[in-house]
């Protein structure tokens, strides 16, 4: 459907609750000022005391080598960049559990599928207040968005004075508007996943140059090479490269998962407002058509 001009009504505008919205925002905004620098404490902790315990190394010296098949020891003499790639796969579970949890309240109590074709039932039927009786037990951003639409639809019904067209658009302005208000909630923390997965790699990239700095510099000892040296900054470089890699290919599914949930549920909005304006619009004009037929002579 073409956007016209948005055209000026005498109507009463419903209220919009933007407190609400404005509370959820400085939820998320408080939510990621805690994690990320608790995910950087932790991280720093388990390097220090999990993965640089002494039990982990020969002679009890985490400066040894690790003892055979200790992992943790292996993993804590991939250097200092180490603990800030725990944090960076730390941040992208909990942002990613946390996104799970909020997409999966959006949906509403019942299957998005089956919500829509309930609506859709419902307004074949003329059945207005039946919908919105959905949407209430719905919930979710999906059923607040098409709650807002047949809220708008019964006004325009009670409206004499617009023409047909002018309350379509009042129609698809509130849903528009409504569907603005609730994707942004969705889409928060996304944008940290998505700079996870630029970061991770290149600061594993960090640790690794630094380990083959301190390779290249082992073989550059006079006489014969030092050998653990030598295989502290080989296994430094892996370690990191590796951690690195493991971060970013998690930040990438958990994204690429969350914007496929939320390009869903935005085709839902737009699935369910299409058939709210579709059947206002068809009413409308069986009720015009009624109304200006000529009386048989």
């Amino acid at each position: 459907m073409e956007r016209k001009n948005v055209v000026s009504t005498n109507a009463p505008k419903p209220a919009v609750n933007t407190a609400t919205d404005k509370s959820d925002g400085k939820a998320g905004s408080v939510f990621a000022s805690i994690v990320i620098p608790v995910a950087i404490v932790v991280s720093f902790l388990i390097y220090m005391f999990i993965l640089g315990n002494p039990a982990n190394f020969e002679g009890g010296n985490p400066e040894n080598h690790p003892l055979p098949g200790n992992y943790l020891g292996v993993v804590y003499k991939g250097g200092i960049i180490v603990p800030m790639l725990i944090s960076l796969n730390l941040m992208v579970l909990v942002f990613a559990i946390e996104r799970f949890l909020t997409i999966s309240k959006a949906k509403g109590t019942k299957g998005i599928e089956q919500f829509v074709r309930t609506i859709r039932q419902k307004l074949n039927q003329k059945d207005i207040n039946g919908a919105i009786a959905a949407c209430d037990v719905q919930k979710g951003s999906v059923a607040n968005v098409v709650k807002a639409g047949l809220g708008k639809y019964k006004e325009m019904e009670l409206d004499r004075e617009l023409p047909k067209d002018q309350k379509i658009l009042a129609i698809q302005k509130e849903i528009e508007e409504s569907t603005a208000l609730e994707l942004p909630m969705l889409e928060k923390n996304l944008v940290i996943i998505s700079t996870i997965a630029s970061i991770s790699t290149l600061v594993g990239l960090i640790g690794t140059v630094l380990g083959m700095i301190k390779a290249f510099a082992a073989l550059a000892t006079a006489g014969s090479p030092d050998a653990v040296a030598l295989a502290n900054g080989i296994s430094e470089a892996l370690i990191n490269t590796a951690l690195g890699i493991i971060g970013s290919t998690l930040a990438i599914i958990a994204y690429n998962y969350f914007t496929s949930k939320i390009d869903a549920l935005t085709y839902s909005i737009d699935e369910a407002g299409f058939s709210i304006i579709q059947t206002f619009a068809a009413e409308h004009d069986s009720v015009g058509n009624a109304t200006h037929r000529p009386a048989n002579v």
